[in-house]
């Protein structure tokens, strides 16, 4: 029951922080808030995952140090610090101070940490365990988009800071209580402590498979309200958001029940294609159904990419080393948050139109299939 607990627990804060990924809505209200081209803005989004990435890939270095409690409770208040700074900024560097740096890196501690506790207190379900934690995070995508958007048209940026910062306390608080009941603990197995040889090779081919993948998704995530925008759907901005965030969840489910059962390498191979496939085939149609089919299958193939690769991480060098190599890798991740989001957006300053982006975007879900391919052929020792 205490994984159960702190399984719940996890996944709550990460039901929260995980609306960071509705960052598109905010695109247009900062435009002209702030009178800032689409890339600067972008630009808030894409720092936010570089300080997620630097504190996934330094966190395990703390994660044994304090209280799980203790750690589920920083993520919460410097999350909610950071979107409070955010509420009453007067210019854009303060927006990248709060919402960039300080709910940027508590998105960090609150979502790696959580995946690695509730894998590591649901032992022989890890898989499942970080494919809830992840769809949880991907719920939060789901549902903020429409809340942000009404919160917008109320009160404007302000009003929706305001808002995720009330709720971040909340859940910041109850996750806290459930963590401190389950008296969860992340201690190395000493019985398993050992050094294992990471193959330099292993690690780049995880590494750029898993950064290539995550970059086509990334592009489309970040600009999907204005990829909604210029298909006809300028009363429901929210919807594209909404919608990949949905499929991005049952992506994350699905990766994380699938890990445990099929071979690896069907999957990173295969979920790349479907994505490359889905991108051209958005990139040549305008009509709302194709358009909204297409982002629906981006996103799912997202969610299940970044449920698949940790879950496959941790099978392959076990729990206490898993950690660490996850971090290395998910480094890829804070590359192509801080370039992927700016790429689409220089994209469609050049030319007023997303064709370029979501061609490159298909690329690199390409370049992603092909490096998996050849990781899937080679023996990887532990």
């Amino acid at each position: 029951m205490n994984g159960v607990v702190v399984l719940v627990s996890a996944s709550l804060l990460c039901l929260v922080l995980g609306s960071v990924h509705a960052f598109s809505v905010f695109l247009d209200p900062l435009e002209k808030t702030f009178g800032a081209s689409r890339a600067m803005v972008s630009l808030t989004y894409s720092m936010a995952l570089v300080a997620l990435t630097f504190v996934v890939l330094v966190g395990p270095k703390v994660y044994g140090r304090l209280p799980a409690a203790l750690l589920i409770l920083g993520a919460g208040l410097v999350a909610a610090a950071g979107t409070l700074i955010s509420a009453y900024a007067a210019s854009l560097a303060m927006i990248w101070i709060g919402y960039s740096l300080l709910f940027g890196a508590a998105n960090g501690l609150g979502y790696g940490f959580g995946l690695q506790v509730a894998a590591r207190t649901n032992p022989g379900r890890e898989g499942l365990a970080m494919g809830i934690v992840t769809a949880c995070y991907a719920i939060g995508a789901a549902v903020s988009p429409v809340l942000f958007s009404n919160a917008i048209a109320a009160g404007g940026f302000r009003a929706a800071m305001l808002g995720l910062t009330v709720l971040l306390l909340v859940a910041a608080v109850v996750s806290t209580g459930l963590m401190h009941y389950a008296r969860a603990v992340f201690q190395p197995d000493a019985s398993q402590e050992k050094a294992i040889a990471v193959s330099p090779r292993t690690v780049g081919l995880l590494w750029l498979g898993y950064g290539a993948g995550v970059s086509a998704g990334l592009m489309v995530i970040g600009h999907a309200s204005e990829i909604a925008r210029l298909t006809g759907l300028q009363a429901m901005l929210w919807l594209a958001p909404t919608l990949i965030a949905l499929c991005n969840m049952t992506g994350s489910f699905a990766g994380g029940y699938l890990v445990d059962r099929l071979p690896v390498g069907w999957l990173i191979v295969g979920l790349p294609v479907l994505t490359a496939t889905a991108l051209l085939i958005l990139q040549a149609n305008t009509a709302v159904s194709v358009v909204m089919a297409c982002l629906g299958a981006v996103g799912f193939c997202y969610g299940a990419i970044i449920s698949i690769y940790p879950s496959m991480i941790a099978k392959l060098f076990g729990m206490d080393v898993g950690p660490r190599v996850y971090g290395r890798i998910f480094t890829a991740w804070g590359l192509a948050g801080l370039s992927a989001p700016w790429l689409a957006g220089f994209l469609f300053d050049l030319n007023g139109s997303y064709s370029l982006a979501l061609m490159v975007a298909a690329l690199f879900s390409a370049i992603s299939a092909a490096t998996a391919l050849m990781f899937s052929r080679i023996p990887v020792k532990v």
